[in-house]
């Protein structure tokens, strides 16, 4: 058990002697400063405390010590854990603080738009619980349940805060309590009866090969402004679409020892600091974007690739007014505003058009966007080569910028249009009828103008024996759109 005792130490330079604490534990020694002081008249020739007020100060102190020492196994501890322990308050410190001092921590290891949505968390979660002073102990599963529901009306956000609060949270559990020795300072932890809901699915932005194409045909808006956000949102769309959908904060970080041999460098900033490859990609600048990169290349004083920061003090203002201006010109093509772009409409099109329209499966595609991928100790043995996603966005952008070709979604919703399977005397047509698994009847035609010709056609070549109220299956392919009809007819009935 630890024992306490009043004392001093050295006097100081103003004649004062500060007033410790002992704390002896385990035959080792440690002090606890008060804010008090005393001068030689209030000492014994022992240098023993012999004014009342002081005295009577510490005592009371160490009564408060010896008692919360007193519900605590304190036989493993060491005497500087025993200090640690009294010299913290029970309430050890506001989660609010914590919250932020944690935010600070992220900021300072680079990760600043995670900052971002903790500290719009722990704000949303202050303003439920009308103090920027919220305690651990106001944290219960109860009180975070009634949070979380305020949330539901959001599409995000009733996922994201609740896993930013219960990260912070579960951060100071780990820092501040140390379950080897017992010393327990935060008591509650409400995660276990916390349900987090899943944020809303959200709807596939991409658009047609044919709609981007109209997008950046589109004439631009009168402005006043010498560089109109309209013009910008457009160049960046532009850059973001022929860069395999890279995203506005890396277009704004980018450097100019980035930029060499006509290949860009870098390292994708929402993932660079949780994947081993540091999220690193390089891809070829397509020459079609090439002078937009002289339009906007920064001055020599500038280590930036862009000048993009001389005009916007973040990439989140960039990412901002780069979207305003890519609304500003959906809203003079005369587009409903639930259907306006921003520049993740056309990272959403290059990943669509490489799948749909350019042969590439989800793994091509997923590495030439700098996806994280489960293959990751592998990536860390291989000196990659970015060639084949150089040569896909290539393909992409000769696609979509070079040619009229009419995209797969774009053929879909044109011959889906009335939903109705139609043929005409110039359609080449492969149709046949099977009866339990068999086929019956089979030919490859023209000359057919409804499907009630092409079974009449069928049903000709049909054995006598099918046994009556029989079902046949019958299978029509028009050669010339793919699209395929399967109907049945029973027999005495449909023929």
């Amino acid at each position: 058990m630890a024992t306490f005792k009043v004392c001093v130490q050295k006097q100081r330079k103003d004649g004062f002697y500060p007033v410790y604490i002992r704390v002896t534990h385990l035959r080792a020694t440690a002090y606890i400063k008060t804010d008090k002081m005393v001068t030689k008249r209030e000492l014994t020739s022992a240098n023993e405390i012999k004014d009342t007020f002081v005295l009577e100060f510490c005592i009371k102190s160490i009564h408060e010590y010896q008692d919360r020492l007193n519900r605590q196994d304190t036989r493993q501890w060491t005497v500087k854990q025993i200090v640690d322990f009294l010299i913290t308050p029970e309430e050890v410190m506001l989660f609010s603080d914590y919250a932020r001092r944690h935010i600070d921590r992220l900021i300072d290891n680079g990760q600043e738009r995670s900052a971002k949505n903790y500290k719009l968390a722990l704000q949303h979660m202050e303003r439920f619980f009308g103090t920027t002073q919220v305690k651990f102990s106001q944290l219960t599963s109860v009180n975070v349940n009634r949070w979380i529901e305020t949330l539901s009306g959001t599409a995000r956000a009733k996922e994201m805060y609740p896993v930013c609060i219960r990260q912070i949270f579960r951060a100071a559990i780990d820092e501040l309590n140390d379950y080897d020795s017992g010393i327990i300072r935060i008591k509650t932890n409400p995660w276990g009866k916390v349900k987090i809901p899943k944020s809303d699915k959200t709807d596939k932005k991409a658009i047609t090969a044919e709609a981007c194409r109209a997008f950046f045909a589109a004439p631009l808006p009168e402005s006043k402004m010498v560089e109109p956000l309209s013009e910008l949102g457009r160049d960046v769309a532009l850059m973001s679409l022929c860069l395999a959908g890279m995203n506005t904060v890396d277009i704004y970080n980018l450097r100019k020892k980035d930029y060499h041999g006509g290949i860009i460098h870098y390292k994708r900033a929402k993932t660079a600091r949780s994947r081993t490859d540091d999220a690193y990609i390089e891809m070829r600048v397509p020459e079609v974007i090439k002078p937009l990169f002289e339009k906007y290349r920064a001055g020599d004083q500038s280590d930036r690739l862009f000048r993009f920061a001389d005009r916007f003090s973040t990439s989140d203002s960039f990412c901002a007014n780069a979207n305003n201006g890519i609304k500003a010109i959906c809203k003079s093509m005369g587009m409903a505003k639930e259907d306006w772009y921003c520049v993740y409409t056309f990272r959403y099109t290059w990943a669509t058009t490489a799948q749909n329209d350019c042969g590439a499966n989800l793994a091509e595609v997923g590495f030439a966007m700098n996806h994280s991928h489960r293959h990751t100790i592998t990536r860390g043995y291989v000196q990659l080569d970015f060639s084949p996603a150089w040569r896909l966005n290539e393909k992409v952008v000769d696609f979509i910028l070079f040619s009229d070709a009419t995209s797969k979604r774009m053929e879909k919703e044109r011959s889906g249009e009335d939903g109705l399977f139609r043929l005409s005397p110039k359609m080449l047509i492969r149709a046949a009828a099977f009866f339990q698994g068999k086929c019956l009847a089979n030919f490859e035609d023209i000359g057919y103008s409804n499907i009630e010709e092409v079974t009449k056609a069928l049903v000709a070549q049909f054995p006598a024996d099918i046994p009556d109220r029989s079902m046949v299956q019958f299978k029509i392919v028009n050669c010339d759109n793919g699209k395929v009809h399967v109907y049945e007819h029973q027999k005495g009935k449909g023929f």
